[in-house]
């Protein structure tokens, strides 16, 4: 059974930073494409940013590139987002979410909520 376990929100003034990190376990880590979502107040969960599972390449939501770097571990099972220059438009509950190679499943984590105050 495919769990992610996100940490790592909080409440950041703006032009803050702030590391989020997604424990996964329960799969083979390393044949995932993994990533972040989010989801503010009343609005449509949207990708921020997500690596694929073969060689590392990320992509970035126009509103986190430039911001949000995204990393993996494979050893840890662990897909991280730093974020740095935050916006109080950054607020919103974080999904770490997982997708395996060739598959149109997707998996989610709880969340975590992410405040910029301004």
């Amino acid at each position: 059974e495919v769990q992610l376990q996100a940490s790592g929100g909080g409440l950041v003034q703006a032009g803050g930073s702030l590391r989020l990190s997604c424990a996964a376990s329960g799969f083979i880590f390393d044949e995932y494409a993994v990533g972040w979502f989010r989801q503010a107040q009343g609005k449509e969960r949207e990708g921020v940013s997500s690596i694929s599972s073969r060689d590392d390449s990320t992509y970035y939501a126009d509103s986190a590139r430039g911001r949000f770097t995204i990393s993996r571990d494979n050893d840890e099972s662990s897909v991280y987002l730093q974020m740095d220059s935050l916006k109080p438009e950054d607020t919103a509950v974080y999904y770490c979410w997982s997708r395996r190679d060739f598959s149109s499943s997707d998996d989610w984590g709880q969340g975590t909520q992410v405040t910029v105050s301004s």
